[in-house]
């Protein structure tokens, strides 16, 4: 049980990252279209990242 809640709660926690780092990515373009290329690059990296977080739960729990 307790792994099962791990794993949610660090798919929940990605979740509300990818979405944070959507909304502040579009909030920045929005108010700087030319540096779109690089603010695009930033926060795929970014969205990578909070994404493994779930990966490392999934190994290290299972």
């Amino acid at each position: 049980m307790t792994g099962n809640l791990h794993i949610a709660l660090a798919a929940f926690g990605a979740t509300i990252a990818v979405g944070m780092i959507g909304m502040k990515a579009s909030e920045v373009v929005g108010r700087n279209p030319s540096a779109s290329t690089k603010i695009l690059v930033q926060s795929i990296l970014a969205i990578a990242f909070a994404e493994a977080i779930v990966f490392y739960t999934l190994f290290l729990v299972r």
